[in-house]
């Protein structure tokens, strides 16, 4: 991980007035790398955001070292969500950009305990393509990747 800069920081944003401890939070956890929090906009007990200390606008600027940094921590908070709630299940949601249905755009992850009938609904439209359209768009994305490097 490189070593933080002062573009690591924008004084606008929430995320990072709260991870550097410029605005109050209810912590959870915190390493060198992410810090999780109580949403103050909770859908249930036990909500969680975990954000990543840097500034990053989204899952595109994160490298891969700070991306496995923050679902180590989710996925640590998930654990921690059922055994303190008794909660049936969790559900992590991660959005980017406007059409993306993120808000605030700084990357976080909300980490959601979920009960049956909690009234949280996760629904799309199925589109079931055909198998053709679906070689077709693994083919894009294999060249994509292959262009990362």
């Amino acid at each position: 991980m490189q070593p933080a800069t002062h573009r690591d920081h924008d004084p606008n944003c929430v995320f990072c007035r709260i991870s550097r401890g410029e605005l109050p939070s209810s912590k959870v956890y915190e390493d060198a790398d992410t810090l999780a929090i109580m949403d103050i906009q909770s859908v249930n007990p036990g909500h969680m955001l975990v954000l990543v200390k840097p500034h990053r606008a989204n899952v595109y600027a994160l490298d891969d070292v700070l991306a496995g940094a923050a679902f180590r921590t989710a996925a640590r908070m998930a654990r921690a969500a059922k055994k303190a709630t008794g909660c049936h299940g969790v559900t992590l949601l991660q959005a980017n950009e406007k059409a993306g249905a993120q808000t605030v755009f700084h990357f976080h992850i909300h980490v959601l305990p979920r009960w049956e009938g909690d009234g949280m609904e996760l629904a799309w439209p199925v589109k079931n393509p055909p198998c053709e359209a679906l070689e077709e768009m693994a083919a894009k994305l294999r060249e994509a990747l292959a262009g990362e490097g």
